[in-house]
C-alpha cells in the first residue's frame, strides 16, 4: 500500500475522513483536491480545526495529515474539479475517492474516470444524511472497478441533515474498500 496513490476528489465531510484514513492506514501518497475553505459549520463532521477556519480545505488537511503521517506524500490542489481539469488531476492515481456534496460534480467525476480510466478503481458515495441506523450504510459493487456506499436512499436535499457518525461510517466503508482493493482482497 505504500506504492499506492489515491486521489480524494472533495475535501468535505466524506473526503476528510478518508484521508485520514487513508494516510493512517499507510498509503503512501494522497491527491487531495477541493476548492472551498473550511468554515466554523463544517467542524462538526470534518477533519479541521477551529484555527483552520478561512484555510483552504486542501493546505489545511494537509496540515492535520503531516501530524497524523508524517511519511505519507501529500499533493494539495485548492482549485474546484470540472471536466476540463479532472484527467490531469487524478491521471497519477491508482483509485479515485468520489466525496462531492453535488449530484451534478458527482455524476461528472464518476464518468470521467469511468469513461478514460477504466483501469482505475473508484469508490463514490451516495446516501448518508439523516438520523437512520448506521447499519443502513453498505457498499455495493458496480463494476469491478467501480464500488458505491452510502444507504443510497437518504438525499440531503431531502433530509437536510448530515451527522458526524453517518457521514463518518460512509467515509470508513470507502477508506476501507480503497484498502481491499489496493490489497488485492476484492
Amino acid at each position: 500500500m505504500q506504492c499506492s496513490t489515491v486521489a480524494i476528489c472533495g475535501l468535505g465531510g466524506l473526503g476528510s475522513n478518508i484521508a485520514v484514513s487513508l494516510a493512517r492506514a499507510g498509503v503512501g501518497k494522497l491527491i487531495l483536491v477541493d476548492f472551498d475553505c473550511v468554515d466554523i459549520t463544517n467542524l462538526q463532521r470534518q477533519q479541521y480545526k477551529a484555527s483552520q477556519v478561512g484555510m483552504p480545505k486542501a493546505l489545511a488537511l494537509v496540515d492535520n495529515l503531516r501530524e497524523i503521517a508524517p511519511y505519507t506524500e501529500l499533493e494539495a490542489h485548492s482549485l474546484r474539479i470540472t471536466e476540463d481539469n479532472a484527467a490531469g488531476l487524478v491521471s497519477a492515481a491508482d483509485a479515485v475517492c468520489e466525496a462531492f456534496d453535488k449530484a451534478e460534480a458527482k455524476a461528472m467525476l464518476v464518468n470521467l474516470v469511468l469513461e478514460q480510466f477504466p483501469q482505475k478503481y473508484l469508490v463514490a458515495a451516495s446516501g448518508m444524511a439523516g438520523f437512520d441506523c448506521l447499519n443502513g450504510i453498505r457498499t455495493r459493487s458496480i463494476t469491478k472497478r467501480f464500488f458505491l456506499c452510502g444507504d443510497g436512499r437518504t438525499d440531503v436535499e431531502e433530509t437536510p441533515w448530515l451527522v458526524a457518525p453517518r457521514v463518518m461510517a460512509c467515509a470508513a466503508h470507502q477508506a476501507q474498500t480503497v484498502i481491499r482493493l489496493l490489497c488485492g482482497m476484492e
